[in-house]
This record gives structure tokens, C-alpha cells and sequence, in this order.
């Protein structure tokens, strides 16, 4: 499976894992742990980038909060859609790019955003692009960046028992998801790890420009 393969999948994506699905739960927990990581760290009219936004339950979170500069990439199209009929004034307030992060994250400007986060998003960038698509997230991260992502296979309740590859796991047997050692991808970029947070199945990051 190519990187087109894998935005392909996501794009087309229904049914489970859906931007339906998303705003079907709602805010959790990870959304609480994402807004107090930028609490701590920014004023509440900082510049918001959520990579993989989906239907908007995390950044409608943050609007919510008190977050006003929102914005948000998704390549599900249908997303937007359902993120006017659940989270209206998001919608109409936030600025949204309906396009695969690859297409998108080479047009914005150093530092553009105070703070850039993902959740469960980056696991699933293709090997062929991700050392170049890491390399510009930290580039337009002007303060704070934090990844909520699955990093460890034997934590990862969804994997394959007899999947031999500890690098990557097919989930459903559909698209893949990377397992990566965040702290050094991004500390090697130049940012500092300042925080480190264990779910049941995901590990929550925060690092600063240094």
C-alpha cells in the first residue's frame, strides 16, 4: 500500500473511524488533555492548527474554552459536512483546509500557527512522506506542538496477533498505522520535549521551540 493508497482510504472513509462516527462521541478525554497542555502554555487567542481535524469534536472543545483562531486539515471532504450540522459556529468561525496534510502544510509560513497538535493522525502517514512532512510541521509550529498518538504495539489493544512486523499494523486490515518514537523525530527537529502523558493505548507529547 502506497501513500496515495493510504489518503485514498481515509477520503472514502465511512461507517467506523468516520468523521460521523467522531462527532457521534463527542469531547473525551483527549480532548480535556489537549486544551490543558495549551492552556498551560498559550493565551486563549493563539493560532490553533489541528492536523486531521475530522469533524471538529476536539477543536469545537477548544472553541468552547475559549480558543477563538481555529483551524483544521482534513482530507474527508464529507467532515465539513458534518461538522456544520454538529459544530455550526466552528464551522463558520474556524478556517478549515479540505486536503490531505501532504498537499497543504508546504503553503503555510514559518511559525505560523502557536500551536499545531494531532490526534491519532500522524500514526498514519505513509514512510514515503514522512520524514519531509515532520520536517514542516516543526517548521510551522511557532510555540507549542502536541501528538496524542499510538506509539507502542504491545499497548495497541487492535493489533494483529500474528503480525509479524512490529513497525506497523494493518487496523481492520485496511489502513495501516505506523508505530514511531515521537521524541526523537521531533526533539531532533530542534523542539523540546516538555510533557509526556500515558492513555490506555496512546501517549500524549507536548514540545516547545526552543
Amino acid at each position: 500500500m502506497d501513500s496515495n493508497d493510504v489518503r485514498r482510504q481515509w477520503a472514502d472513509r465511512s461507517g467506523e473511524y468516520s468523521p460521523e462516527y467522531y462527532a457521534y462521541y463527542g469531547a473525551d478525554e483527549t480532548s480535556e488533555s489537549v486544551l490543558d497542555v495549551l492552556s498551560e502554555s498559550l493565551a486563549r487567542e493563539a493560532s490553533v492548527l489541528e492536523l486531521g481535524c475530522s469533524s471538529g469534536r476536539h477543536l469545537a472543545h477548544l472553541r468552547e474554552a475559549g480558543f477563538a483562531d481555529l483551524s483544521g486539515i482534513e482530507l474527508n471532504e464529507d467532515a465539513f459536512d458534518v461538522m456544520a450540522e454538529q459544530y455550526p459556529e466552528l464551522r463558520e468561525s474556524g478556517t478549515f483546509y479540505a486536503q490531505p496534510i501532504e498537499d497543504v502544510i508546504g503553503d503555510f509560513e514559518d511559525g505560523q500557527f502557536d500551536a499545531v497538535y494531532s490526534v491519532q493522525t500522524l500514526q498514519h502517514i505513509h514512510p514515503d512522506d514522512a520524514e519531509w512532512v515532520f520536517d514542516e510541521i516543526a517548521r510551522i509550529t511557532g510555540d507549542v506542538l502536541v501528538t496524542v498518538e499510538i506509539e507502542d504495539a504491545a499497548a495497541d489493544a487492535e493489533r494483529e496477533e500474528n503480525d509479524d512486523d512490529p513497525d506497523v499494523n494493518y487496523v481492520r486490515d485496511e489502513f495501516p498505522l505506523y508505530y514511531r518514537d515521537w521524541r526523537s523525530i521531533f526533539t531532533d527537529l530542534g523542539l523540546e520535549q516538555t510533557e509526556r502523558r500515558d492513555g490506555k493505548r496512546d501517549t500524549l507529547r507536548a514540545f516547545r521551540q526552543q
